[in-house]
């Protein structure tokens, strides 16, 4: 039977004592897991950011995985933790929503209440380390997660706002930047038919757009749209920056007019 998996997500950075220290509460409990770093370069207290990054990259990992994620602007607040179980996926997070866009049936929520699980002195400003860290390692030794506190019903929600679709425009907004300055916007790809005859961000001038299948299909420094590894049309310069071009950053909005 293969080794427990806890993957852990951040807004910590890589250079910061404190996803070492949550390693060491998981290894001191459970010396079999394997845990694995998914980010810990999220934008400081950024959900926005976190959500797209949840959503995009849990779905890969094997169902019985914990996903600890630690971004949260509320700590030392009346905010509660939580254990999350979905169809194929299992997280521990802060209440405020950075989970509610993942894709899946969700099976319980858990508010975590039972301090059997925590470390003995809980920081007012560290739950990743004294509550979510150990409670993670004691799941991937098989406590049973009803252990841990009642089922909730209620929770904070993240919703990326809905694009819109008319005969000749589609518009919606930027919800991510990846490090190449490719912008993923909320418009689906499938809505976008193989010629648009102009793209504008923001406050930008009108453009005209190639949309094309991949980077390659176009010379360097040419923009482009095209349907992002996600299903989400994305703009992009090839090999260049198209958030830096275009102004662009999560929440710019977005307008194609398509024939």
């Amino acid at each position: 039977m293969a080794d427990p998996i806890i993957t852990l997500t951040t807004d910590f950075g890589e250079d910061s004592p404190y996803v070492a220290a949550m390693k060491g509460v998981i290894l001191t409990i459970n010396p079999e897991v394997r845990i694995v770093d998914l980010s810990h370069q999220i934008p400081p207290q950024d959900l926005r950011h976190a959500a797209f990054f949840l959503a995009e990259s849990l779905p890969w990992f094997p169902a019985d995985a914990i996903h600890v994620a630690v971004i949260d602007p509320g700590v030392g607040s009346e905010r509660a933790l939580l254990y999350v179980e979905m169809e194929c996926t299992r997280l521990l997070v802060p209440d405020n929503g950075c989970w509610t866009i993942l894709q899946g049936q969700l099976r319980r929520v858990i508010q975590l209440r039972n301090k059997q699980y925590w470390r003995e002195e809980v920081s007012n400003t560290f739950h990743g380390r004294d509550i979510l860290a150990p409670v993670a390692a004691h799941l991937s030794r098989g406590v049973d997660p009803s252990l841990c506190g009642p089922l909730v019903k209620d929770w904070q929600r993240f919703e990326i706002p809905a694009p819109h679709r008319l005969p000749d425009v589609l518009t919606g907004e930027v919800i991510f930047v990846d490090r190449f300055g490719n912008t993923i916007t909320n418009i689906p790809g499938d809505w976008v038919p193989a010629h648009v005859d102009s793209v504008q961000v923001g406050e930008s001038e009108r453009r005209q757009l190639d949309r094309v299948r991949a980077y390659a299909d176009r010379a360097p420094g040419q923009l482009i749209g095209l349907i992002s590894s996600s299903g989400l049309f994305e703009l992009a310069v090839v090999q260049g920056n198209a958030a830096a071009r275009l102004g662009a950053r999560i929440g710019t909005p977005v307008f194609l007019r398509v024939k």
